[in-house]
This record gives structure tokens, sequence and C-alpha cells, in this order.
């Protein structure tokens, strides 16, 4: 019986701070928790889609978003594989807006 009490009285306490948390803002750029795991949840798309695809060397870029804005960063063996790793986040649901900083690097 105690057993299930305290992990009734856990449940309560992760869902108060569930709930408490996800209208607040966290520390990144005061973004909220639904947003921020929502722009985690494109990242990792975006990332999935570059290692699908042979043109892409998706070791040698980085994907970080924002309020649904990606930013790619890193190094490019040609200007067609940076286009296409723009292709593909702008393509990807719920990108906003793509930021290409690849450097083409031979």
């Amino acid at each position: 019986m105690q057993k299930y009490t305290r992990a009734i009285a856990f449940a309560l306490v992760a869902g108060a701070t569930v709930l408490g948390t996800t209208a607040c803002s966290v520390a990144r750029d005061q973004q909220t928790v639904g947003s921020y795991v929502d722009d985690a949840g494109i990242t990792t798309a975006v990332k999935a889609k570059m290692a699908e695809d042979k043109s892409v060397s998706a070791t040698s870029i980085s994907v970080e978003t924002l309020n649904g804005t990606v930013q790619l960063s890193g190094f490019a063996k040609s200007e067609s594989e940076k286009a296409r790793a723009a292709e593909i986040a702008r393509t990807t649901k719920n990108v906003r807006e793509v930021r290409n900083s690849i450097v083409v690097r031979p």
C-alpha cells in the first residue's frame, strides 16, 4: 500500500511540474518548453533527412533550430551540396526559415 501511495505522490508531483513549466519560459532565449520540444523535433527531422540523402554529408553539417528557424553551419564539398542541404531543411515540416551558413571547402 505504501508503495502505491509513493508512486501516486510521485506522479502528482511530476504532473504538476510539467503543467507548471509548459507555460513558463526556459533559459534558452525565453523559449517556451513546448516550442523547445518542437525545435528539437525539427532539428532531428532535418538531420535524419540529411543522413538519408547521399549527396549531403550529414556529419559535416550542423543543424540548430530556434523558433522554427533552422541554422545550417559546417562545411560542404560543393555549392550543390550546400544548396541541397538548404533545400532539405526548407522542405522539412514546421520550418519557417532557413539560414544557410555552410562554407564550401573543396
